[in-house]
């Protein structure tokens, strides 16, 4: 099995949209020879992940929670800050909840990579 590389601008694009697209190329469900159980996905690189967009309001409105596992230890940050601090985390969380949730997922999601733009 040979795994073909994709790169993809993020430049301009909504990330759910994005999101998906790269969740479909690293499960593999592009190629002819796919099957649910095997992990024949392909490698993705993502260039200007910074500058990818979302619709509506969810500038302010859309939250990412985080417990550290002891009483009251919810933390929530809105997609302004979180995308301020870390843009790949954005992406890599919306693809990592796109990819099916078994033993693979871990396996698909080391294959996708984040290139530094100058």
């Amino acid at each position: 099995m040979e795994r073909k590389l994709h790169k993809i601008d993020a430049n301009g694009k909504v990330l759910g949209r994005l999101a998906s697209e790269i969740a479909i190329i690293l499960h593999g469900k592009h190629k002819v020879e796919y099957q649910a159980n095997t992990d024949i996905g392909d490698i993705v690189e993502v260039t200007n992940y910074d500058k990818v967009k979302v619709t509506g309001n969810k500038v302010n409105d859309k939250l990412y929670h985080h417990h550290s596992g002891y009483i009251g230890g919810l933390k929530t940050t809105n997609f302004k800050k979180k995308m301020e601090k870390d843009p790949k985390f954005i992406l890599h969380n919306a693809v990592f909840h796109m990819l099916p949730k078994n033993k693979l997922r871990a396996h698909m999601i080391k294959r996708l990579k984040f290139i530094e733009t100058k």
